[in-house]
C-alpha cells in the first residue's frame, strides 16, 4: 500500500468521527460470540516491530480460538520480519496464522487497511504517539482492542483515548491495555492485600524504573528526517513521550493503582547528562518526580537510562501499619500484617491476552482504557513538570494543556516537529 499522507486535521476528524459512532448502538459483532465455538476471532497486528510480534504470540498462546490475520506496519520489511518470525514460534500454534500477501499492509495508513480487512480485534504497538489515533479508529470501526502502553504521549492524545474508552463501553467492546503488571499474579495479590487493609491507610511512596541504555538506530545518509526518527523512535519525545511516558509508566501505573486515583499535582526535573550525541535525539535520560496524591499522599517518582549505574525496577507503597515491596514476580509486605507471595506467576504476557480473550468470547465487561490513559496521563504530567521546570497540575494537564506534539503532514518528505532539548526554566509550559 502507497504511504499516503496524514495530517493534524485527521486526527480532529478522527474524534468527532468517534462521537458519531455512538449513535449507532453496539454492533452485532463488536460483542465478540456468546461461548466458544468454530469461528475464531480475527486479530490484526498493528505495528509489527519486536513488542508486536511478541504480543501477537502472546495472544496465539493465550487461547486456540483466535488467529492472526493481519498485518500492518509502516515500514515493509518490518511486517516481513514479523510474519517471518511468527511463522517460525510453536508447532502448535502455526495452523491459526493466516495472513496471506493481500492482508499486508505498509505505509502511515496501513491501519486503517488492517481494521477493515475482516479482524474482530487489534493490537496496537506502534510507536506510542499513533496510539490514540488507532484507538479511535479502532473503537469507531466496532473492534475490540489490545494497546500496548504507553496510549499517548501528549494531553491532547489522552483525551481522545478516554473519549474513545468511553466509546467502547458504549458500544459493548472490550479494551485492555499492556500494563501487564495489572494481569501478574504477585501484583494482584500484593495490591489486593493493600486495599484490603494490610498496610492500614496509604501514607506515601515511591517507584523506580533505573535501568541501563537500550537500542539505538543510526541514522542511514538516505533517510530523510522522518524516516530516521520514526525508526530511532525512542529518542524523540513527539514519538516516544520520552522514557518517563514509555518506559516508567509501568511503575506511575502500579501506583496509581494501589492508592486508586490519579495524582493531583508534580514537581519533577530531569535532564540528559549521558545521552548527548545527536543519535540520541532530544529526550532527557533521568527524570525525579514528585507526585502529590488526594489526601496528601506523596509518591517520590526515579526513572534513568544510564549504562554503569546501580538498577532498580520497583514499587514500594507505605501505609500507617506497614509497607508493600512490589516488583515483577514478587511481593512482601512489611508490618503488622507481614506477608510474603509464594510461587506460581504466569506470564503476564500471555495473561492480559488470556483476560482479553475470555472477556470477548464470554460477554464480560472489560476495559481498561481509561485507566491506561490515566496513568499515561500522569507520565506526561512529570515529563511537563520537569521540561518546564513548573508545578504541572492534574486539571491542568488534563483539561486546559494545548500540548499536541504532532508534525503538520504524515509523509516521509514531511518536517518531524522541533526537535529542541528542553530547558527547564526557558521551555514553556503549555
Amino acid at each position: 500500500m502507497p504511504t499516503a499522507g496524514w495530517n493534524r486535521r485527521d486526527f480532529v476528524k478522527t474524534s468527532a468521527v468517534l462521537s458519531a459512532a455512538a449513535l449507532t448502538g453496539p454492533l452485532a459483532g463488536a460483542y465478540g460470540r456468546a461461548g466458544r465455538s468454530a469461528d475464531r476471532l480475527r486479530i490484526g497486528v498493528i505495528g509489527c516491530g519486536g513488542r508486536g510480534t511478541g504480543a501477537a504470540a502472546n495472544a496465539l498462546e493465550a487461547g486456540s480460538d483466535v488467529e492472526i490475520f493481519a498485518l500492518g506496519d509502516v515500514f515493509p520489511e518490518r511486517v516481513a520480519s514479523c510474519r517471518k518470525n511468527l511463522s517460525q514460534i510453536d508447532e502448535a500454534y502455526r495452523d491459526r496464522i493466516t495472513v496471506n500477501d493481500d492482508r499486508c499492509f505498509t505505509g502511515f495508513d496501513a491501519y486503517r487497511h488492517v481494521i477493515s480487512s475482516g479482524v474482530d480485534m487489534v493490537i496496537l504497538a506502534t510507536p506510542p504517539h499513533f496510539r490514540p489515533m488507532h484507538i479511535a479508529a479502532a473503537i469507531a470501526a466496532g473492534k475490540h482492542v489490545f494497546a500496548e502502553k504507553p496510549v499517548a504521549v501528549d494531553p491532547i492524545g489522552v483525551r481522545l483515548v478516554l473519549k474513545a474508552a468511553d466509546e467502547a463501553d458504549a458500544r459493548g467492546l472490550r479494551f485492555v491495555a499492556g500494563t501487564q503488571r495489572r494481569h501478574q499474579r504477585s501484583y494482584l495479590e500484593g495490591v489486593a492485600r493493600i486495599h484490603e487493609g494490610a498496610i492500614g491507610r496509604i501514607t506515601g511512596g515511591s517507584c523506580y524504573w533505573n535501568q541501563g541504555g537500550l537500542w539505538v538506530v543510526d541514522r542511514k545518509p538516505e533517510w530523510t528526517d522522518m524516516q530516521w526518527q520514526t525508526r530511532n523512535w525512542l529518542y524523540f519525545t513527539w514519538l516516544s513521550g520520552d522514557h518517563i511516558v514509555e518506559q516508567h509508566v509501568h511503575n506511575l501505573d502500579v501506583m496509581n493503582w494501589a492508592i486508586g486515583s490519579p495524582p493531583v499535582s508534580c514537581v519533577g526535573m530531569g535532564g540528559r547528562q549521558v545521552r548527548t550525541d545527536p543519535k540520541y535525539g532530544h529526550i532527557f535520560d533521568h527524570f525525579a518526580v514528585e507526585y502529590t496524591y488526594p489526601g496528601g499522599i506523596v509518591v517520590n517518582s526515579y526513572c534513568r537510562q544510564m549504562p554503569g549505574c546501580a538498577d532498580r525496577v520497583a514499587e514500594v507503597i507505605r501505609g500507617t501499619s506497614g509497607t508493600m515491596n512490589l516488583w515483577p514476580g514478587h511481593a512482601r509486605a512489611e508490618g503488622a500484617s507481614p506477608w510474603q507471595f509464594g510461587a506460581g506467576d504466569p506470564n503476564p504476557y500471555v495473561q492480559e491476552h488470556r483476560a482479553l480473550q475470555e472477556a470477548v468470547f464470554n460477554r464480560l465487561p472489560l476495559n481498561e482504557g481509561r485507566a491506561v490513559a490515566e496513568s499515561t496521563l500522569t507520565a506526561i504530567m512529570g515529563r511537563m513538570s520537569a521540561y518546564t521546570g513548573k508545578q504541572v497540575t492534574w486539571d491542568f494537564a488534563l483539561n486546559h494543556s494545548t500540548l499536541h506534539l504532532a508534525p503538520e503532514n504524515y509523509d516521509w518528505n514531511a518536517a518531524p516537529p522541533p526537535d529542541e532539548i528542553a530547558v527547564p526554566g526557558r521551555t514553556p509550559l503549555t
